[in-house]
């Protein structure tokens, strides 16, 4: 692939996004970034959600995982993903009936004013918070991974350095989100949405086609692939069903229903009826299109063993090194048009969750005139821009993957103070004592979380603890709240 084709597929692409912003953002207000007017299509949202859910990390590292071998042992992962992506279908029903009718009840536009309603000052702005800190982290570093893919694919041809790379990634997106915002991003999210689906199921015939297999023989492949196992019984490991299941469930409440980038998308739709349909058909979408990224993931290394090319040393890295330097030049395009569009449908809309977060719950925005209003969120725009720019270029520079792993993980552990103040606050009707303690129990939460998750084998019989370490975090911030409540009274 030739930097000058790889230019053009870029050009192209920004272009088709920065045509979506000049129309949708038209006479657009305070009230269209934030929730786009409340009058978005839900089918609309639903279909846009799917991209911003799943990420470029999930486009590059779900394929990947199938052959990746479980910790200490020589089990492969294989499907056992799948287990917790079935719990997500229970998760999406409690944001349906639970948060949802809640957030259109109150007329939320940042979701963490519930926190103020229900408990206080500090609760509330604890919980806003530690999402501005998750989300800048996460975002960033996904962002990360495509300028990666970017700076190998076009920029080291020119010899231009990686901070330039990372410069113009952060502008693309500032360009066409700006103005509009939410208004702007529910419909850029279709379009990215259908290139990454496009390249998952391309990806699928080209591979198909190089192998010679037709759909019967495709099927096959894939069941008889001991890459395929999708049920796993051991108790003790960390991909026990009943453990990826539960987790399953809970990290869809908490990463989309207690999660301000994802939630505004919701409260764009008109009622919330529609609103409600919006999540049903997302959570069964998001099954189908999971399934087929871990049969694809089946298919990369059926090929990889078929053509007698070596499996890379990390997993994440097998489908670009296949896409860019073995699959035809057109899979090698339709790869790049998908890690793009994986990458910037989550990043985009984060940005912007972001700039709302902290201009709703820290700036008291709806304070001011119409046009302070325009000139503070613009002014936060461009900070989170440049703050995510910095810690692109920090990890960039680090280049270790371990390093980059922790920092996801400590993004993730701080969803379980907030599953633990919304599950309080929804399903207690205590009061609690709202002052600094609150904000050290969020603190203290993830910190127990871990030293119990390092310790687990010793203490827990061999016990090793997955995705569900996010209900101790949720449970042990419920705990320290239930703890306070009795200071109260």
């Amino acid at each position: 692939m030739t930097p000058l084709l790889v230019f053009g597929i870029i050009a192209f692409y920004f272009t088709v996004l920065i045509i979506i912003a000049f129309y949708t953002s038209r006479k657009a207000s305070n009230r269209s970034f934030f929730i786009a007017d409340k009058q978005a299509p839900w089918y609309v949202v639903a279909f846009g959600m799917v991209g911003a859910t799943l990420s470029g990390v999930t486009f590059i590292s779900v394929p990947g995982e199938v052959g990746a071998f479980i910790p200490n042992t020589i089990e492969f992962k294989a499907f056992s993903y799948f287990q917790m992506v079935l719990g997500y279908l229970v998760g999406y029903f409690v944001i349906a009936n639970v948060l949802l009718p809640m957030y259109y009840r109150l007329n939320l536009i940042s979701i963490y004013s519930y926190l103020k309603t229900r408990f206080g000052f500090f609760s509330y702005k604890t919980g806003s918070l530690f999402f501005l800190l998750s989300q800048s982290m996460g975002a960033s570093l996904r962002l990360m991974l495509v300028s990666g893919v970017l700076q190998l694919a076009f920029f080291n041809r020119y010899h231009i350095p990686f901070e330039i790379t990372a410069l113009v990634t952060i502008l693309l997106i500032w360009v066409y989100t700006f103005k509009g915002g939410m208004k702007t991003i529910i419909w850029t999210d279709i379009f990215q949405t259908f290139f990454m689906l496009l390249a998952v199921v391309l990806s699928i015939v080209i591979i198909s086609n190089e192998l010679k297999l037709n759909l019967n023989t495709l099927f096959l492949t894939i069941k008889e692939s001991p890459y395929s196992k999708i049920w796993f019984w051991d108790w003790q490991s960390s991909r026990f069903f009943i453990k990826q299941f539960v987790a399953g469930a809970f990290i869809a409440v908490v990463m989309t229903g207690l999660d301000q980038n994802m939630m505004q998308k919701n409260l764009t739709c008109r009622t919330l009826p529609d609103a409600k349909k919006n999540i049903y058909w997302l959570s069964i979408i998001l099954v189908i299109v999971n399934f087929l990224f871990l049969s694809l993931g089946v298919l990369l290394y059926v090929y990889s063993q078929n053509k007698g090319i070596a499996f890379p040393a990390s997993s994440d890295d097998l489908y670009p090194l296949l896409a860019i330097e073995h699959f035809p030049l057109f899979a090698g395009i339709v790869f790049l048009l998908g890690i793009i569009a994986a990458a910037f449908s989550s990043a985009d809309s984060s940005l912007t969750a972001l700039t709302t977060a902290f201009c709703i719950d820290f700036l008291k925005l709806e304070k001011h005139s119409e046009t302070k209003q325009n000139h503070i969120r613009l002014l936060v725009h461009v900070v989170f821009s440049v703050l995510m720019y910095l810690i692109i270029v920090v990890f960039g520079k680090l280049n270790d993957k371990s390093v980059i792993s922790a920092v996801f993980t400590v993004a993730g552990y701080t969803y379980g103070p907030l599953l633990g103040l919304f599950a309080f606050g929804l399903f207690t009707k205590i009061k609690i004592r709202d002052g600094w303690l609150v904000p050290v129990a969020a603190i203290l939460s993830p910190l127990l979380s871990y030293l119990i998750s390092l310790n687990s084998k010793e203490w827990f019989w061999g016990y090793q603890f997955g995705f569900e370490l996010l209900l101790i975090n949720g449970a042990l911030m419920f705990l320290f709240l239930f703890l306070l409540s009795l200071k109260k009274r």
